[in-house]
């Protein structure tokens, strides 16, 4: 069977394990996003608690995926449970790392100017100093959903969901005449997902990003 052929005959089962892949992927961001900016807010000013947020997350991209995988084993059993909190790891370094970043490079001019009308800390927060930092954070997401996008593929091996299972199905199976189109279909799967992760990330700055700051 070719390829093409392949495709042909499985395409509602690729579709279905893509859009499970999608869905643990845009979880674990999200939940990231909430942590790693609350941490890059409450450490930004500060320098040791900042040096320490930025090297233990750090430290968790260093983390072999399958060996934190099968960590969780034992802690969350298996399925998606344990690919989730592996992601959400994984995906902090890059939101945590732009938003210090972002915030920290505001212009201390135009907060010291919003300071002066009278608002207080949290609402330059909120009105002038996230918005700024708006683009450098969401670049940060938009690295650690690329990042994070490859990585749940390996979530199969803690029968995670998404197109991992595939990959995995086609390399236990190597040698017979579908493994090698189960692979290829898994990671040619994977990479429409990066590129359509990366096509809205492209779309969401555009939206919600004042082209003064682009």
């Amino acid at each position: 069977m070719s390829f093409f052929d392949y495709l042909q005959a499985r395409w509602d089962h690729i579709l279905g394990l893509a859009a499970e892949h999608a869905i643990v992927v845009a979880v674990s961001v999200v939940i990231a996003t909430v942590i790693g900016v609350g941490l890059g807010i409450a450490t930004y000013r500060t320098d040791r608690p900042r040096q320490l947020v930025l090297a233990v997350t750090g430290v968790f991209l260093t983390i072999p995926s399958l060996a934190l995988f099968g960590l969780f084993i034992g802690l969350l059993g298996l399925g998606t449970a344990p690919v989730i909190v592996a992601l959400v790891m994984y995906a902090l370094l890059p939101i945590v790392s732009n938003t210090i970043v972002g915030l920290r490079s505001v212009d201390p001019a135009v907060v010291e100017s919003a300071q002066g009308m009278g608002m207080g800390r949290t609402l330059r927060l909120l009105r002038i100093e996230l918005p700024l930092a708006w683009p450098v954070i969401l670049t940060g997401m938009r690295v650690s959903t690329l990042i994070t996008v490859g990585i749940a593929a390996i979530g199969a091996y803690v029968r995670g969901p998404g197109l991992g299972n595939d990959i995995f199905t086609g390399l236990a199976r190597i040698g017979s005449p579908i493994a090698v189109n189960l692979v290829l279909g898994g990671v040619l799967g994977v990479i429409v997902l990066a590129i359509l992760f990366d096509l809205l990330y492209v779309l969401i700055n555009r939206l919600t990003t004042s082209r003064g700051i682009r």
